[in-house]
């Protein structure tokens, strides 16, 4: 059984190294994929990031002062609840200051100086509004009386950011899975070629071997984890790849005023790690690889 891997390795190793021009197109066509789908999972991030404070329907929040006493706190939501008929009274959240500064510290990722302003102390706390009603013109009014309640520091509402915010995601998503895929698609189609090659380049070889007794997994294996491993190298690139980019992100995101929306946009480098760790154990790049050269060695046996 030993003898019978290191063989598989030994001319999985060979062949990897004899067609090294296309190997290598391979490879890199593998990683700029796999570079997309990282990126099009760190954008859908840090789109969340900026509409964290907008899921779940919510369409206006009000932001309680720091130094609001319990009384104003209470004050504040029996008028929030006073209008069932507009307000949707059951999905109406109160955030305290612990839950308020653990959201905070997500939207402001890219903004060290405003959180380092923050604590759990001086931040303020937050009710979430869902309305019922679909006048936006309505929604302001009642904005509009909130924030003239005692303890009330300041009325937001989506509708000033969160239609062109979700329209920009949802396009920018799309655009770069689709390039993804389709850039994917062509490197499963370049490790075909490649295992094609490979597997042409010995078919004197291969059919000697399948005369003196060789199963046709025994001369598909070394093959299969040829494009397995250009595969898995690529994803090993892309997530290299993808740790730059959003270096460079986050540096050229400090360089914006603080307090700027654009500051939501940086990934946290733990989710960025999930990211990496997603896509190396996961191994999108070595399936493909598998996938390419399995087809390949599968058509391509018979010689």
């Amino acid at each position: 059984m030993i003898a019978r891997i290191a063989y598989a390795f030994r001319e999985m190793w060979a062949s990897f190294r004899r067609n090294l021009t296309l190997t290598i197109a391979a490879i890199l066509t593998s990683a700029i994929a796999l570079l997309l789908v990282g990126t099009t999972l760190l954008i859908q991030r840090s789109f969340d990031n900026l509409l964290v404070q907008w899921k779940g329907d919510v369409a206006l929040i009000v932001f309680v002062r720091s130094d609001a006493t319990p009384e104003q706190i209470a004050l504040i939501d029996e008028s929030i609840r006073s209008a069932p008929t507009i307000i949707d009274v059951e999905k109406l959240q109160y955030l305290d200051k612990t839950q308020t500064y653990e959201e905070a510290k997500r939207i402001f990722a890219g903004d060290p100086v405003t959180l380092s302003l923050l604590t759990p102390e001086n931040i303020p706390s937050e009710f979430k509004v869902v309305p019922i009603t679909q006048d936006p013109a309505l929604v302001r009014s009642l904005s509009e009386q909130y924030r003239s309640l005692p303890g009330v520091e300041d009325v937001a509402l989506a509708e000033d950011e969160f239609e062109v915010i979700s329209t920009l995601s949802r396009f920018v998503r799309t655009v770069t899975l689709v390039m993804s895929l389709v850039l994917l698609f062509v490197a499963v189609g370049l490790i075909w070629n490649t295992i094609r090659t490979a597997m042409f380049a010995r078919r004197r070889e291969i059919e000697v071997m399948k005369l003196v007794g060789a199963t046709n997994w025994f001369i598909r294996i070394p093959f299969m984890l040829e494009g397995l491993l250009q595969g898995l190298i690529g994803a090993v690139l892309s997530c290299g790849g993808l740790w730059v980019l959003n270096s460079a992100w986050t540096s050229g995101v400090a360089g914006f005023k603080p307090g700027t929306g654009i500051s939501s946009l940086v990934v946290p480098s733990g989710y960025l790690s999930g990211v990496m760790i997603l896509i190396v154990i996961l191994l999108i790049g070595a399936l493909a690889g598998a996938i390419g050269s399995a087809i390949a060695a599968s058509r391509f046996l018979d010689v």
